[in-house]
Parts: C-alpha cells; sequence; structure tokens
C-alpha cells in the first residue's frame, strides 16, 4: 500500500506534470519542425542543388550500382558499400532548425522572468501585530 501512495505524490507533484506536458508538447513541436523542414526547406534547397530528394542521395564507395537508382535498391546489391549523405543532411537540418526553437522559446522565457524579477515587489501590508497596535493607538486617541 505505501508504494502506490508514494507513487500517487510523485505522480501529483507539479514538476511532473510540467514534464508530462512538456514531453507532449516537444513530440508535437518536433513535427512542426520536421514538416518545416521537408515541406519547405529541403524544396528550396534542392533547388539550388538540383536534386528533389534528398534522402536518395549517395556515393558508391565499392561495387557498381546502376545510375539512378534509390538508395534502398542500391543498398540490395551485393558487395556495394554506400556512403548515404542525403538523409543525414536533412536529419542535420532538422536538428539545428529545433535546436534554434528551443534556444529561442528558452531566451524568451528568460527575458520574461528577468523582467519579473527586476520589476520591485508591492510593499507588503503591516503585519497583525502593527495593524492591532495601530487600532490600539487610533482607540487611545479618540478618548
Amino acid at each position: 500500500m505505501g508504494f502506490v501512495k508514494e507513487f500517487k505524490e510523485f505522480a501529483i507533484k507539479g514538476s511532473v506534470m510540467d514534464l508530462a506536458v512538456g514531453v507532449i508538447i516537444g513530440g508535437a513541436f518536433g513535427k512542426i519542425i520536421d514538416s518545416v523542414v521537408k515541406d519547405l526547406i529541403m524544396p528550396l534547397i534542392s533547388a539550388v542543388v538540383g536534386s528533389v530528394d534528398f534522402s536518395n542521395m549517395y556515393v558508391v564507395l565499392k561495387g557498381s550500382v546502376e545510375a539512378g537508382k534509390g538508395l534502398e535498391e542500391a543498398r540490395k546489391v551485393q558487395d556495394a558499400v554506400i556512403f548515404a549523405y542525403g538523409n543525414f543532411i536533412t536529419v542535420a537540418i532538422n536538428f539545428l532548425l529545433l535546436a534554434l526553437a528551443v534556444f529561442m522559446l528558452v531566451k524568451g522565457i528568460n527575458a520574461m522572468k528577468r523582467k519579473q524579477e527586476a520589476e520591485p515587489a508591492a510593499p507588503a501590508g503591516p503585519s497583525k501585530e502593527e495593524a492591532l497596535l495601530t487600532e490600539i493607538r487610533d482607540l487611545l486617541k479618540t478618548k
């Protein structure tokens, strides 16, 4: 029974819930960045480089592979050694954009925290003792 209670306390803590929300949003954000890379950036880069599909860009280091074969077909050729760099380029661009987006997000949050910390705190009201003494003083003045 103690295990269940401990697990409930752990799972209900704010930091665990924040982490869960972060993971869910991060997964969705990763899909957005993936779409930006595949659907917006890679076509522009492909227009400059001349290849439409980066995932099929490779160099044959050993063996003979027919020109124009896709990467999967080239890998099936016996004794062929393939240096597949195209998919790596796509993944690297994806990572750089995701890292940039996360950096900008963290930078914005840090700026908001600094601004909030720089604002002067509102003066606290009088303590209970001060309020009581003030009330007593006011009562003594009226007599």
